[in-house]
């Protein structure tokens, strides 16, 4: 089963396309959602992560490639709600006299 997931997030190809060698698709599918819902993923992912810090095969190395870093559109200078700083000072305008 384990292998019949990790094969269909690999790939990305569809539940449905999973190989026969892996047997039924929807029993890998249904297996990968009750291991989700019950936290066996979750206690797999943590004892293995336990096992390689103590036999220090990780590196806990964080990087961030600016090609997959987007800034959300207001921080393109967008007008920001709220008061205005101090430096922008509003004048009123002076209305023309009708006569």
């Amino acid at each position: 089963m384990i292998d019949a997931i990790a094969f269909k997030y690999r790939t990305g190809t569809p539940w449905m396309d999973l190989p026969e060698c892996f047997g039924s698709w929807k029993g890998a599918h249904n297996r990968l959602r009750k291991w989700a819902a019950d936290g066996t993923w979750e206690k797999v992912f943590t004892a293995l992560l336990a096992q390689a810090d103590a036999e220090g095969d990780l590196d806990w190395v964080v990087a961030v490639d600016s090609t997959i870093v987007r800034a959300h559109q207001h921080a393109a200078g967008a007008r920001q709600r709220g008061p205005r700083s101090a430096s922008q000072q509003t004048m009123p305008s002076v209305a023309p006299v009708v006569g």
